[in-house]
């Protein structure tokens, strides 16, 4: 009976989150959306996004991730876990979005339409190869895992589709 009430109450705190969407470019067309409404808007990550960046001898300065040792190298990595919230920071050209995820506005990922996802905004990278591609986040250059080409921004898109209609019923006229 317990494990019927856990299952219960477990149901309904995860259906009582939001409801997100793949932030597409149809979307982001269809809104016309300005820098500033960009700001209204909560993005979410779809997937754990890893960057890894190796430590050189003397290059030792870490900013916020950890430092690990793989294949006898010192890497550091930061990981972003599946649905972390960001915030628009600005749009470095048309069809990008800079989206920080922490306190830090320098901190920030750039993502953009992509046509092999349906043109979702997927993370954007400067050089993808079969492996990985290099990205630039903090003011450093971090490797990306090619598993991770396709994360994306999520919105609560039903918060976004709701619209106020104002309207009147027309009674008609006779002569």
């Amino acid at each position: 009976m317990k494990y019927l009430a856990f299952l219960a109450s477990l149901l309904f705190l995860t259906s009582c989150g939001p409801k997100l969407s793949p932030l597409t470019q149809r979307i982001v067309s269809e809104q016309n959306w300005t820098s500033a409404e960009f700001e209204r808007i909560q993005f979410y990550l779809s997937e754990d996004l890893v960057l890894t960046r190796e430590l050189r001898n003397g290059n030792t300065q870490i900013t916020n991730g950890q430092v690990r040792v793989i294949n006898g190298k010192d890497v550091e990595q930061v990981v972003f876990p599946a649905k972390t919230p960001g915030v628009f920071v600005f749009s470095p050209k048309t069809e990008r979005v800079a989206v920080s995820f922490e306190s830090n506005n320098d901190n920030y990922l750039v993502f953009g339409p992509n046509p092999n996802a349906g043109n979702t905004y997927v993370l954007l990278a400067q050089d993808w190869d079969r492996r990985s591609g290099s990205v630039t986040y903090a003011g450093k250059t971090w490797r990306v895992s090619t598993s991770n080409a396709f994360a994306s921004l999520m919105i609560p898109l039903k918060e976004l589709r709701e619209k106020k209609v104002n309207g009147r019923v027309v009674g008609g006229r006779k002569l």
